[in-house]
């Protein structure tokens, strides 16, 4: 494939290479440990748990005894030959916003890993996307107030550091809490991380690590944002009722984790990839947040700086960026926003940045095959973009302004759709320069 005359291939071939970096069958191998003299259950939640579970149950001894129960995404169970034959039972729940099903699921992994002793192991299998399906909220709570707190972070631009606090907080079994239920059992957690800085205590909130967060910080968060906390919800976090273990509890002192899969393994893969066809890569970080748009123009302008001026890059090249951007909408009745996640919308801005600018091709997409709530990854654009939208009288800035990037793109048949892809390392943002 020649990428110059390619480059909407060449683009989505990276976004593969990235993918397939972060696949569970070839990332857990190593880490997996050996099985235990007693019992081996294996728990976990996120986007990427059907994959993970699959992973460990080819890899696990036949002799040797395994059971468990994981919960992702609806729609992210990759197949199987028979579910009902397999020892790690699979369930599906609603992400971004918890709902009855991941309340059960979590009710059911807490139940599974008490009662075990010291020569048991519990194998715990995390992703991102695990913290709204991990839904049992802190006594006194409801999962009607999980859900109510969980949409307006989700609405508030809030970074998911921060979102991540307030939500362990406010559970039974993130921020630590499901390896203080595992007790005395041993912990091994393998992590595919989905946040900037693969901290463990934000994946998934970090229910089988320390969380060094604080009541007053998850309070502060909810006050900075605006967030409307049930009574129940304030008055455990003002008193402190809702603290989490905090690191140097012995509770954690045999536990091990492995961060199996990140964000700049899957980036190192896609440079690996354009490189393989000549093409100069360049990876910014792996870590990159911020509103959207806004990120979308300093992209934009680098990219612009090396069409015009051949500066800090000589074409041709591909600059690679992740982490984790962010879209504020308006509060509920303000405005009708229209669809679309960040991806798509940081695609939208830089193309409205761009102007045109030749030879500027860009793809971005959510690495586990969704776009916010969407059925699209994101979208991709070149130097046509905004004629082609012109010629159909689109107003790229109309679309912007509502939030609605996955109906400029649908209607341009730009989106990027790839279904599940039953991983998770986040944002993916490749451009081309030609």
């Amino acid at each position: 494939m020649n990428p110059a005359s390619a480059p909407a291939a060449f683009l989505r071939a990276l976004f593969d290479a990235a993918v397939a970096r972060a696949q569970p069958a070839q990332a857990i191998a190593p880490w997996l440990p050996a099985p235990p003299r007693g019992r081996t259950v294996v728990v976990g939640a996120g986007k990427a748990g059907g994959a993970m579970a699959a992973a460990v149950e080819a890899l696990w001894p036949a002799d040797a005894p395994l059971s468990g129960l994981v919960v992702t995404r609806y729609g992210h169970v990759p197949p199987v030959v028979d579910n009902t034959r397999r020892r790690i039972e699979v369930l599906e729940a609603a992400h971004p916003v918890p709902d009855a099903a991941g309340l059960q699921a979590a009710r059911r992994i807490a139940q599974m890993v008490q009662g075990l002793g010291p020569e048991d192991l519990v194998l715990a299998l995390i992703s991102g996307g695990g913290s709204a399906l991990l839904a049992q909220p802190a006594p006194g709570l409801s999962l009607a107030d999980k859900q109510a707190v969980n949409q307006a972070l989700l609405r508030s631009g809030a970074a998911i550091d921060e979102m991540n606090c307030v939500r362990k907080h406010l559970s039974a079994l993130k921020g630590g809490r499901l390896a203080q239920l595992a007790a005395p059992a041993r912990v091994v957690t393998l992590l595919i991380s989905d946040v900037p800085g693969d901290d463990p205590a934000v994946i998934a909130s970090g229910p089988t690590v320390p969380d060094p967060t604080t009541c007053a910080q998850a309070l502060a968060i909810c006050e900075r944002y605006r967030i409307a906390l049930p009574p129940a919800a304030l008055a455990g976090l003002r008193s402190g009722a809702f603290e989490t273990p905090k690191p140097g509890d012995a509770v954690f002192a045999d536990h091990a984790l492995h961060l199996v899969a990140t964000p700049q393994q899957s980036l190192e893969a896609a440079a690996a990839r354009a490189r393989s066809q000549g093409v100069a890569a360049y990876i910014l970080s792996d870590a990159i947040e911020g509103e959207s748009r806004e990120v979308a123009k300093v992209h934009a302008a680098l990219a612009r700086q090396v069409a015009r001026h051949g500066q800090p890059f000589a074409r041709p090249c591909v600059i690679l960026s992740g982490g984790e951007t962010t879209v504020t909408l308006p509060p509920p009745g303000a405005a009708d926003p229209g669809r679309g996640g960040r991806a798509s919308e940081f695609l939208l801005a830089c193309a409205v940045a761009l102007q045109g600018a030749p030879g500027v091709y860009g793809l971005a997409a959510d690495t586990d095959g969704i776009d916010g709530v969407e059925d699209n990854a994101g979208a991709r654009i070149g130097p046509d973009t905004l004629a082609r939208a012109q010629a159909q009288g689109i107003s790229p800035a109309a679309h912007l302004e509502r939030h609605d990037a996955y109906g400029f793109f649908a209607a341009l048949d730009d989106l990027v759709v790839t279904g599940p892809t039953f991983t998770n390392v986040n944002d993916f943002r490749a451009l081309y320069i030609a």
